[in-house]
């Protein structure tokens, strides 16, 4: 039977092995507080997670859980993520493996490519960018597969495809830029959820703008004017709170 994650009124696109099974993930950081915010997030996706918090645990869990895909610090306490990658393909050759590298470690993420890294991520990175670059390294080496229907997000009359880039309302096409789009998806993904300017601007921009969170603002009245123009509005500020997104009345 295939599982479909649902929260409130949005659908989110589920993704699985070909053989209809959850995804198995393996998160490896030495960063507690990092490894806990990729499980939960990779959670949601309906995903099945397992941490290790160093290079042996890592090597020793993926013996046990046959990840089909790695996400994989290059430092670590004991040995470096390359190293725990080639120790990983002695026994799965093909796993794709994302690496996770900081900003300004350029030779790293060289380093990782040229190994034999599939692809990386640099910190800090927003949870949307690991989940939406795993999606993209599982579909490339076949390892999962989403069903076509269950990639359109829908949310009343509002419907957003993760796939095509398409937004409609009351079936009408909307024309957004990439950030109105990144935008859109995340207060579509947390339908009746009430979302601070700090968590939009950590998912959307992936980075504080250093008290310019007007651009939250800024952003938000772009959209009301494209999805809720004519339309009983669905987009509605909570002062002090911040934003929320719902079917219209």
């Amino acid at each position: 039977m295939r599982s479909m994650v649902t929260i409130g009124d949005g659908r989110i696109a589920d993704f699985r092995r070909l053989d209809g099974a959850p995804i198995r993930v393996l998160v490896v950081d030495d960063e507690p507080t990092l490894t806990d915010l990729l499980q939960l997030a990779l959670r949601y996706e309906g995903w099945e997670v397992r941490a290790a918090g160093s290079g042996a645990d890592a090597v020793q869990e993926a013996r046990q859980f046959e990840p089909d895909v790695v996400v994989l610090d290059v430092m670590l306490p004991d040995f470096d993520g390359l190293e725990v990658m080639r120790r990983l393909r002695v026994s799965a050759p093909n796993v794709p493996v994302l690496f996770l590298t900081a900003r300004d470690a350029v030779e790293d993420r060289v380093a990782g490519l040229t190994a034999g890294g599939d692809d990386y991520v640099t910190k800090p990175f927003s949870l949307e960018e690991v989940v939406a670059r795993l999606r993209a390294l599982m579909r490339r080496a076949g390892v999962g597969v989403s069903a076509r229907e269950e990639a359109v997000i829908t949310v009343g009359d509002l419907t957003l495809d993760e796939d095509s880039h398409e937004v409609r309302r009351a079936g009408t096409l909307i024309a957004l830029t990439a950030t109105e789009f990144e935008l859109l998806r995340f207060l579509m993904r947390n339908p009746r959820r009430v979302l601070s300017k700090a968590q939009i601007l950590d998912r959307v921009w992936n980075y504080d703008f250093g008290g310019q969170a007007n651009v939250v603002e800024l952003y938000i009245s772009y959209l009301r004017k494209k999805i809720d123009a004519g339309n009983a509005p669905m987009i509605h500020t909570l002062r002090g709170a911040g934003y929320v997104l719902k079917p219209a009345d």
